[in-house]
């Protein structure tokens, strides 16, 4: 291999060095006082919680919009029917929804 065609660094890699370093040096925090790694612990999952709050929400969770149009009360589910009636279902928040029949003539 050449130098052109070296490899490109994981990320994932780094992230095990990282780890890997950041226990080592909490390692030796406990082994000097236990109270300053037990301390050291708190501090830091305290301020990963502080980190992860003030992180902007994305937009791909935020609410849809709401529709242009509010549907009239004969309309159910963006259907485009008229309904003759609902019904109650059996199941709680269950609805039987009935369009109005329409004859169609025989060939």
């Amino acid at each position: 291999m050449t130098t052109e065609e070296s490899e490109t660094p994981s990320r994932a890699a780094g992230g095990c060095v990282a780890a890997a370093g950041a226990l080592a040096a909490l390692a030796a925090v406990f082994a000097l006082a236990p109270e300053a790694g037990a301390l050291t612990v708190w501090a830091v999952g305290g301020s990963a919680l502080w980190w992860a709050t003030r992180r902007p929400m994305p937009d791909s969770s935020a609410t849809p919009p709401p529709p242009s149009d509010t549907p009239t009360g004969d309309v159910y589910a963006g259907e485009t029917e008229n309904i003759d009636r609902v019904v109650r279902g059996p199941g709680e928040g269950m609805w039987i929804i009935h369009p109005v029949r329409q004859e169609v003539p025989r060939p």
